[in-house]
């Protein structure tokens, strides 16, 4: 009887205690930057098939220079416009010149030792074509460095301070032009 009563009190007291009351923690950063903004739920893809191997190469090339990856920020949309026509058991998919919307997902820096900075573009999008049927990322790498860095890095080890200072060699900026060509993948038979 007493072990009752005392488990009874621990549970009345725990459940007044403020300790153990559910509270929404209010947040002043989230309520002064995002309370005024329309935040598109991402695309899901949950009805799917993909039992078929069927891909179509879409070669495509953006329509604005981008110099570097510090010229731009992330969620930021970006056009691509389609080099050659694409067509599908004799209909037309993508015509030359039709444009492909995406945004910008990921944007890695250069780092040390020669390593390059990289894009990635994300969330093809394009009327007519269901998401789910466009390739869903494409990534483009600056100058690639550590090739030679790391062969002098380690043929400079024997003088015990200059092997260090190739870390300081960074890799390239990623640069994507007009004239450089991507390759996205158009899946026709996933649903």
């Amino acid at each position: 009887m007493n072990r009752i009563f005392i488990l009874a009190a621990i549970i009345l007291v725990g459940a007044i205690s403020p300790a153990f009351s559910i509270q929404v923690p209010y947040d002043e950063l989230v309520e002064t930057t995002l309370s005024n903004k329309v935040i598109e739920k991402p695309y899901e893809h949950i009805n799917y098939n993909y039992k078929s191997i069927v891909k179509i190469p879409v070669k495509i090339s953006i329509t604005e220079k981008i110099k570097s990856e510090a010229d731009i920020y992330e969620g930021q949309p970006v056009s691509f416009m389609v080099q050659e026509r694409v067509s599908y058991k004799g209909r037309t998919k993508f015509k030359k010149g039709d444009i492909i919307n995406a945004r910008i997902g990921t944007i890695i820096t250069s780092g040390m030792n020669g390593i390059p900075a990289s894009i990635i573009f994300e969330n093809f999008e394009k009327a007519g074509v269901e998401p789910g049927q466009i390739s869903n990322n494409v990534e483009v790498f600056g100058q690639d460095r550590s090739y030679f860095v790391f062969p002098l890095k380690w043929s400079l080890t024997f003088l015990p301070p200059t092997g260090s200072l190739t870390n300081f060699i960074k890799g390239g900026h990623a640069k994507l032009s007009p004239n450089k060509v991507l390759t996205i993948y158009y899946y026709p038979e996933w649903l």
